[in-house]
Parts: C-alpha cells; structure tokens; sequence
C-alpha cells in the first residue's frame, strides 16, 4: 500500500505527524525526457512541478517565467512549446548544438513580516515596489506582493513598502536554483562556470555520467568558497508508490565535495539548503541559499 493510501487509515494525531515529518515536504523538481541524446540535434521535454510525490505532479506548476537555458557554446537557448497547466508546467527546448546544456531556474527575493499597531504584516518580494516572487525551498515563486494569502492571513507586500516605523521586522533574504543537464553527443563543461555568488553546484563528475554502483563527487560553492560540513539529500524518484522516502543524507567535506554511490539506476533528485547571516538585501537579517536538480542514473 502506497503512502497516500495508507495515510487515508491513519488515525488524525498520527496523520499529521506523518504530514508534517520532514521527510515528507514538497519538492520544486525539474524533469527532463532524457539527459543523454546522440545525433546532430534532439529535442528535451521538460515538466517543472511543485509536489509532495516526488516527480509526480500533485499540486502546484513550476514557474516558465524564471526558466534559464544555457546552450554549450555559451549562448542563451529558448523555450518553446510552453505551456503553464494547472499542476504542471510543461516545454520543449530544441538542442542544435553539440555537448552539455543547463536548463533551470534562478530565483531570489525577501520574506519575512514586520507589524503595524500591532498587526502583522508578511512580505514576498524583491527589495523594489513589485518586486517579483521569493523561492519556496528548491527554487519555486510564492505569492508576489500584494497576494491576499486567504481570509484571516495577513497581506503580503514589498520590501519597499514596510514603513519606516515598523516594529518586528524580521526579513531573510532568499537565493535559488533548480537545474536538469541534458548532453546532445559527448559531455562537455562549459555550463558548470560559477558566479561566485549564493550556492552552487560544480560537480566534479559530469552528472550526465554517473552509474549504477560507481561513485560520483559533487563540490558545492558558497559565495565561490567550499561549503565545508553543508548537508546534501538524494531521493530516488517513485516515492509516491514508496511508504517512505529512504532519503540518502549526506555531507559536504572541508573542501565542499560530496561523494555518492548509487543504489540503482533512474531519477533522482539532490537538494541543499544553507542559511547563514550574510545576507546583501539591507533590512535583512539572515539569508537562505537553496539548490537543488535532478540527475539521472544508468545501468553500466
């Protein structure tokens, strides 16, 4: 019996335990048709979804408008064929080039609250009137300024429009990324070039590479130095027909590199998640840098 299924005969205390558990959050995932292609040219499909079941679209689209692509040779791709539905986002990207292609989301903001006389008011947003949406854990958009948040919640606005005499104010600055990487012919490393800036990923071995039973190493960046001791999760995908996630827990070394054997072949998703207080957004307080991507596992 399936979690969803099993939880149905839980009693209500136990129901929530298993809601809430950690274990069992939602996922921003990114899902690629394949990762390897030969030929002169292929086309990826690509689904982008919010759910608890990993890569099984329950609840909410991803967003097409924070979508980045980029080509081998260093170039800008386009999506083509976009389509937002409701638990699902979905699009093509035509690969004309030969060698390794990033496609993903690159998102960041402010949350947090702050109070008028007494009332509580939360904030979504960049540090300008309008600003866009803040990423959830993983890369998705919430609500953009201005969204009610539903009867009895507190309304959301910008950073720009806390006034100067607000008390309580406790804002996190927020950094995203979320990334699939698709290979036309032999892998290249082109798109792995770093920013320096936030969390991020620059694998050691290719990620359109990796196998069953062998091991593969990931370095993680933060602000272009080692994330020494930063705990990374691997879930294989199908946990929707799984009672648990049997999440791999993991941690970066002193020099920022993971290292992990895989069980066996298919999808799975890797995540991290590192909150410090070195935010750059002026009235925040602390930030909080999220990657995450899925990669895909052969047989030998």
């Amino acid at each position: 019996m399936n979690r969803l299924r099993t939880t149905r005969f839980l009693s209500g205390a136990a129901a929530l335990l298993l809601a809430t558990a950690p274990a069992l959050a939602e996922k921003n995932w990114i899902l690629p048709s394949a990762t390897v292609f030969s030929g002169d040219e292929g086309w990826v499909s690509v689904d982008m979804a919010n759910s608890g079941d990993l890569f099984f679209a329950d609840h909410r689209p991803g967003n097409l408008g924070q979508v980045k692509i980029w080509a081998p040779d260093g170039t800008t791709g386009k999506i083509q064929n976009g389509t937002v539905m409701r638990r699902r986002a979905v699009f093509d990207v035509q690969l004309d080039k030969q060698g390794t292609w990033r496609i993903g989301t690159e998102s960041s903001g402010v949350m947090g609250s702050f109070k008028i006389n007494g009332e509580e008011r939360r904030v979504f947003g960049g540090g300008g009137r309008g600003g866009p949406g803040v990423p959830s854990a993983g890369g998705a958009a919430a609500p953009g300024p201005g969204g009610a948040g539903g009867p009895g919640r507190p309304q959301a606005v910008s950073v720009a429009d806390i006034p100067a005499d607000a008390t309580d104010v406790h804002l996190t600055q927020t950094m995203g990324r979320n990334d699939i990487f698709v290979t036309l012919g032999e892998p290249t490393r082109t798109v792995f070039t770093t920013t320096g800036k936030g969390l991020e990923f620059d694998p050691i071995t290719h990620p359109d590479e990796l196998i069953t039973g062998e091991k593969a190493r990931f370095r993680f960046l933060v602000d272009g130095k080692p994330a020494a001791g930063l705990p990374v999760t691997i879930v294989a995908g199908g946990t929707r027909y799984r009672n648990s996630e049997n999440a791999m827990d993991l941690k970066t070394g002193p020099d920022g590199v993971v290292t992990v054997t895989w069980p066996g072949a298919g999808l799975y998703w890797l995540g991290a998640t590192l909150t410090d207080d070195k935010p750059t957004e002026p009235r925040a307080t602390q930030r909080r840098l999220m990657y995450s991507a899925t990669l895909e596992v052969l047989t030998p």
